[in-house]
């Protein structure tokens, strides 16, 4: 049974380093160790609303960080829950 946790922020720059170089979804997902669906709802999360490089949604891991901190506050979660924060 694969364990839960959270992605981090570390995690969030390198998602965004190898996603806009072009790599593939399910090949970050497997050098974080996270299931691909993660990582599509990771770059939900960072989305900019504007066309990177490669034509694709842009994310950006810092506004990534910030809305889960807010949603974390929304939910009345511990900030202890939030691992590797700006």
């Amino acid at each position: 049974m694969r364990q839960y946790r959270y992605i981090n922020f570390q995690d969030r720059k390198r998602i965004s380093a190898r996603y806009l170089n072009n790599d593939r979804v399910a090949d970050i997902a497997a050098d974080l160790g996270v299931t691909p669906a993660a990582v599509y709802r990771e770059l939900k999360r960072g989305e900019t609303g504007e066309l990177d490089r490669n034509q694709r949604r842009a994310y950006n891991p810092v506004l990534a960080q910030q809305r889960l901190q807010e949603s974390f506050k929304r939910r009345g979660k511990p900030a202890a829950d939030i691992q590797g924060g700006l």
